[in-house]
């Protein structure tokens, strides 16, 4: 198939594009290789995906409607799975409205480019953050998740609504999946495992905020691949009989998973799984709770276990050691 990748020089989007290309397929892949971290790591992930045949570099901006719809129109794609977004829950507290352009206005030119070209299937990452302080754990797609307490979750929410509506009204078949903490080689360098590493192995200390009173359902990133690439083949379908009484039952071809590990960590136990793959004790600075933080996040994976037969199982351990091996490796 010819695949449209968005975000392909981001972590989730490079593991993706090098899953498909070893499937035999050919991967368009789009990123705008903003500096939101270091876009020397994204050319290195780049650099990866370049020298293979059967991968093309687009550099685009989301929100280029012209630009983006001329892809559209270029190329006949058969799957598109759109990955690019602003990341991040405090930086979206300071600069709001680099979310509005990249997860709004970039979810639209994806959303129309797709009904204009009849793409059969459109898979994209939402969040768990949409379930901001839900009591309730495991976190259900049937959960109600009407109170984000960030700015990237309302627009992660809003991503949820527009493409369901899409679906709605075009007939067009799209697969949401609600990514659970994702962690692993090559990963952000503003998400958790990678700043307390840095800072571990420099001998400074870690910022562990609400006083390490914090739980994720940390996932390692091969098993949010293989959770993609099952996803693709799984083209909903509508259901006119369905009455719709969950928030996630639909009429229309329209399908949301979480992928999760489905087994949160507390974040001090995190922190010691991590001393033990580097070696190295931390030190912390305990703090207080962070705006836009959430306590606890917990997959219930059992809608993705029925539709695709997968569900996450990469421990804790086995997946920081890699992480660990990585880095020392990558930052010689």
């Amino acid at each position: 198939m010819k695949i449209l990748v968005t975000g392909a020089a981001g972590f989730i989007g490079f593991y993706v594009s090098q899953r498909l290309l070893q499937d035999g397929h050919t991967v368009i892949g789009l990123d705008n290789l903003n500096d939101y971290y270091d876009v020397s790591l994204k050319q290195a992930r780049l650099a990866k995906l370049t020298d293979q045949p059967d991968f093309v570099f687009v550099e685009r901006d989301l929100a280029d409607r012209e630009g983006m719809a001329a892809l559209f129109r270029e190329h006949q794609f058969d799957r598109v799975v759109h990955l690019a977004a602003q990341a991040g829950v405090r930086y979206s507290i300071d600069n709001p409205m680099a979310y509005v352009d990249s997860n709004l206005t970039g979810m639209m030119t994806i959303l129309e480019g797709c009904r204009h070209t009849k793409v059969p299937h459109l898979v994209y990452a939402s969040s768990s953050s949409v379930y901001g302080m839900n009591e309730k754990v495991p976190f259900s797609e049937a959960d109600a998740v009407d109170h984000p307490v960030s700015l990237y979750a309302a627009t992660k929410k809003s991503n949820e609504l527009m493409a369901h509506t899409y679906s709605h009204l075009y007939g067009l078949p799209v697969t949401g999946l609600r990514f659970f903490t994702v962690y692993g080689p090559w990963g952000r360098p503003d998400m958790a495992v990678f700043k307390f590493t840095k800072k571990i192995l420099a001998g400074e200390p870690i910022d562990v905020y609400n006083h390490g009173k914090l739980s994720r359902d940390f996932t390692y990133i091969d098993d949010i691949v293989e959770g993609v690439v099952r996803v693709m083949d799984a083209v909903p379908e509508a259901d006119p009989d369905n009455r719709c009484q969950r928030p996630d039952q639909s009429k229309a071809p329209y399908a949301l998973y979480n992928i999760g590990n489905h087994q949160p960590v507390e974040l001090l136990t995190f922190i010691q799984t991590l001393e033990q793959a580097l070696g190295v004790k931390a030190q912390l600075n305990l703090m207080p709770m962070q705006p836009g933080d959430v306590y606890t996040t917990y997959a219930d994976t059992e809608n993705l276990q029925q539709a695709v037969g997968f569900s996450p199982d990469t421990t804790l351990a086995e997946g920081l050691q890699r992480f660990a091996d990585w880095y020392r490796a990558f930052y010689a």
